[in-house]
């Protein structure tokens, strides 16, 4: 994106007067203080300074709130605080985390959830404490919503795509300047927006990463919100579903497909193959939290089926039945505390407010679906959909994706993830696809995390590195690194208590899409060795 045919000599001038030079030889930097005389295009060295170990304190932290144990283990590293000016509107701010000893020679890049505006300070923890040199941004803004993007244009290609390619290039060079070597490996994992970031990467810039973690990718962003929009006029006034329903729904559901694959364990192990009639909730007497009225299941259905445009073709996928229910359900995502206060809602009004129509006081329930998926596509349809599947420029320099997506995501449908994989197969060959592409659905899991299924096998920013048949992280260095293409990954449900935090409920096996764990009708039906890896009918 930029020309870095030339690094500028004034940085090696000022730190090493007289030192020769040359394009492709940058010579390391004395000490990390010396960083902040490098010039670098388009960037401003706020700060260079040692870290001791286990004294950084993330700015974030909350009055009074104790500083998390994760960073009490950090080792000394060097800390440089970047801001990237691409454009006369840009203000991207960068850290660059270097461990002072113990380097690994990789580099790993941080992402970001929802509409960014932070520095991922526990994925920088712990990719110091693992031995990478590391970066995060904050794409460009400080504020948790999107009233930054509010006749800003610029900023919000910022935060489409451009800050973390800024990102990777600056920070590599930092870390080359630092140690004196380029970072032999760069790897890249996130989820949701930060999936959309990861599968950005590997369409525009297929330079910048060897080894990319696309988790459930908001990578069709305009179609997604768009989506978003038809379903919060769906849920108004008669046809809103309070969350004092949900549990109804959640058992209606699990009752009508828990057993239809073999195991009554409160997941399903693939959700397409669910057939339940919302009808079946339908209210036969007074109104109650143990039915839903006939606006109700009109939009139970809608929710289910996914949005469609004025002459029936879908705009994006709905969401799967199975895990209505927790923490990060539906109450979080569809239904809210109450009417319009959803997560959904705050996403899909900040974006078409501030990033389409440019008015703060927008209303959603005014809004044609339609005329909203035109004006969107023309506004940021470049800027934030990543759904290119041609991928042969990032695979021909030997890149591998891995991506993986609950199967009950309440907030990006994971068909929608299924879709673009099938995309990537056609466009680039089943050999191809087999040799450096794999897509793990995820059964129970809600969105990124969550729910009644196993769901933790690495893929938190924080994880604590494991084998790659635990860790899907190991699994992909393990890939890039050696060449040991991944294959079942163990996933495990831990017993949620305070005196046992760790103590292990269930393990089942994460099988390569389009293959999924079977129960082999012997053994224990919480152990991953009672289940195979195969083909279902889908």
């Amino acid at each position: 994106m930029r020309n870095r045919s030339f690094w500028l000599l004034l940085p090696l001038l000022v730190i090493f007067s007289g030192a020769a030079w040359a394009s492709d030889s940058v010579p390391s930097a004395k000490t990390c203080a010396d960083l902040k005389q490098m010039v670098l295009p388009n960037a401003t060295i706020k700060l260079a300074e040692n870290v001791a170990a286990g004294a950084f304190t993330p700015p974030n932290l909350k009055a009074g709130e104790k500083v998390p144990h994760l960073y009490q283990t950090v080792p000394a590293f060097c800390r440089v605080v970047v801001t990237l000016a691409p454009t006369a509107d840009s203000d991207i701010k960068v850290e660059v985390w270097l461990p002072e000893s113990g380097w690994n020679g990789r580099f790993k890049g941080q992402g970001n959830g929802g509409f960014a505006g932070y520095i991922a300070y526990a994925g920088l923890a712990a990719a110091v404490s693992q031995g990478y040199a590391t970066a995060s941004t904050d794409t460009g803004h400080s504020t948790e919503g999107a009233a930054w993007a509010l006749g800003h244009p610029e900023k919000v290609v910022d935060y489409g795509y451009r800050a973390v390619h800024e990102m990777t290039v600056d920070a590599k060079t930092i870390a080359k300047m630092f140690y004196g070597d380029d970072p032999k490996r760069s790897y890249f994992a996130s989820c949701s927006n930060g999936g959309r970031q990861a599968l950005m990467e590997a369409q525009r810039f297929p330079d910048d990463y060897d080894g990319i973690i696309a988790g459930a990718p908001a990578n069709f962003w305009v179609p997604m919100l768009t989506s978003g929009l038809h379903l919060l006029q769906t849920l108004d006034q008669a046809g809103y579903i309070p969350p004092t329903k949900v549990p109804a729904i959640s058992k209606a559901v699990i009752a009508a497909c828990d057993a239809q694959d073999g195991v009554a364990d409160g997941v399903l192990n693939d959700p397409r193959e669910c057939r339940f009639d919302p009808s079946t909730l339908l209210c036969k007497g007074a109104d109650s939290d143990a039915c839903l009225t006939a606006p109700q299941v009109n939009s139970l259905k809608a929710i289910y089926v996914g949005a469609q445009d004025a002459s029936g073709h879908q705009i994006f996928p709905g969401i799967l039945p199975g895990a209505e229910e927790g923490r990060n359900g539906w109450a979080t995502w569809i239904t809210g505390a109450e009417q319009g206060k959803s997560s959904g809602a705050f996403f899909v009004t900040g974006y078409f407010s501030d990033m389409v129509y440019g008015k703060a006081d927008w209303d959603y329930k005014s809004a044609n679906v339609d005329d909203a998926l035109k004006l969107a596509y023309a506004k940021t349809g470049d800027s934030m959909d990543a759904t290119n599947p041609d991928l042969k420029p990032f695979l021909a320099r030997g890149g591998k994706l891995i991506m993986y997506h609950g199967w009950n995501d309440p907030g990006i449908s994971p068909l929608n993830t299924v879709n673009y994989y099938n995309n990537v197969v056609t466009r680039i060959g089943n050999q191809s696809a087999d040799q450096s592409v794999r897509l793990y659905m995820v059964p129970g899991m809600q969105h990124c995390g969550g729910g009644p299924g196993a769901t933790s096998f690495g893929q938190d920013e924080a994880s604590p590195r494991s084998d790659a048949q635990h860790d899907i992280y190991s699994s992909l260095v393990e890939w890039v690194e050696n060449g040991a293409a991944p294959s079942t990954i163990v996933a495990t449900k831990y017993v949620q208590s305070e005196s046992e935090p760790k103590a292990v409920e269930m393990t089942r096996p994460l099988c390569p899409y389009p293959q999924t764990a079977t129960y082999k009708g012997t053994g224990s039906k919480s152990l991953a060795a009672s289940f195979v890896c195969a083909v279902g009918s889908h």
